[in-house]
């Protein structure tokens, strides 16, 4: 498009001339002044002044970390910050953006497993800085701690489960088998594989950070998604959460995480004053009643449940659909085959699930789950 906007745009292409011929800057006039830098922060200097300044029983980054494949230290980033970044760009990662947080095919403003995941991490290195922890290994467990989820939601555990021999939990499946190919530290690896309350007590702190940010987190966006979409009211809440934690998600954010924060200093372990742990448990409780096993969900998570199964079930014994990376020459119904076929399904976002059953299956459109729209 020829405008005096692209055109703007197009002079751009090679940035703006700096002072010496060497120096190219983004924007045109003075730039600003950072220096003077002898030379750039070394991942030996940051190892040094964690070392120095985080709280004892944090953890420390070394080298290039423990890892399944041995790998080179980073000339400027440690082993945590590797992670964390890894994570950012995975494919499994991007796929969180149309995957289910609680409302299937979200509007616009609703939360999708992405922004739930940002969110615990902001809630996460909130508590983790606070406390003098490994923000790095914090935000890396709390941006993958979900990476596990296939699509629809919980729901998709409980479609999924028949086909895994020790059950699909989302936490063990993103850590151990999603995960695998980034080739993380066992740290990261350890927080996301036991950051739901039912797993062992995880290795580090910073993990424990996680799963108390993962609660605090979806409690309160969950209840905020809920008000927004006229499920509930915000004086439904019940008063005695209402008294301890607020009745706006920047208040409850702010009660909570300065609740887990205190605690942990009073106690010199991870952890919530009785009180506030009771209203948490009360929010939670709440939202499960009137939010989670609503007649409309259920009705949404059988759905999910009887297309996952669908799926698993045509790719399993038709394998060769399968993408050429993960056929493997399995035989039809072989073991091999149906988890192949899990772990692919598992990676869908909901949309493109509702788009195969549709396009392979012939499934009917009056089955699938509530909201699909298959011109998008």
């Amino acid at each position: 498009m020829d405008s005096e906007r692209a055109r703007t745009w197009a002079s751009t292409m090679a940035g703006h001339g700096g002072p010496r011929a060497a120096l190219r800057r983004a924007h045109a006039g003075a730039g600003t002044k950072v220096g003077p830098i002898e030379r750039a922060w070394t991942r030996q200097e940051k190892e040094e002044f964690e070392a120095l300044h985080l709280a004892a029983g944090a953890t420390r980054a070394h080298g290039a970390g423990v890892r399944a494949v041995a790998e080179k230290p980073d000339r400027t980033r440690t082993c945590f910050e590797r992670d964390r970044d890894r994570i950012l760009h995975a494919t499994a990662f991007r796929r969180l953006a149309g995957k289910t947080q609680v409302f299937v095919f979200p509007d616009d403003h609703q939360r999708t497993r992405m922004t739930h995941a940002i969110e615990v991490a902001q809630v996460a290195t909130s508590i983790a800085s606070a406390l003098r922890l490994n923000v790095a290994l914090t935000e890396a467990i709390a941006l993958g701690h979900d990476c596990g989820h296939g699509p629809g939601g919980h729901a998709s555990e409980d479609a999924l489960d028949p086909y895994v021999e020790a059950g699909y939990d989302h936490a063990v499946w993103g850590a151990d088998v999603v995960l695998v190919p980034l080739n993380l530290c066992a740290e990261t690896l350890d927080g996301i594989r036991n950051h739901s309350w039912s797993r062992p007590t995880p290795a580090t702190p910073e993990a424990e950070v996680v799963s108390w940010a993962d609660r605090i987190a979806y409690v309160c966006h969950d209840f905020e998604d809920a008000v927004s979409a006229s499920l509930v009211g915000p004086g439904e809440l019940p008063l005695a959460v209402r008294r301890r934690c607020g009745e706006t998600r920047r208040e409850q954010l702010a009660a909570l995480i300065g609740a887990v924060v205190d605690a942990t200093i009073a106690h010199g372990e991870i952890g919530m004053d009785e009180e506030t742990a009771e209203a948490l448990a009360a929010f939670r409780r709440f939202n499960y009643e009137q939010i989670y096993l609503r007649p409309s969900s259920v009705e949404q998570g059988g759905r999910v449940i009887r297309l996952l199964r669908a799926l698993v079930e045509h790719y399993a014994t038709h394998p060769h659909l399968l993408p050429p990376s993960r056929t493997a020459g399995h035989e039809a119904e072989s073991v091999a085959a149906y988890r192949e076929a899990v772990t692919y399904v598992g990676g869908m976002t909901d949309r493109f699930a509702c788009a195969q059953a549709v396009a392979l299956l012939g499934y009917p459109m009056a089955d699938l789950p509530l909201g699909f729209d298959v011109r998008r």
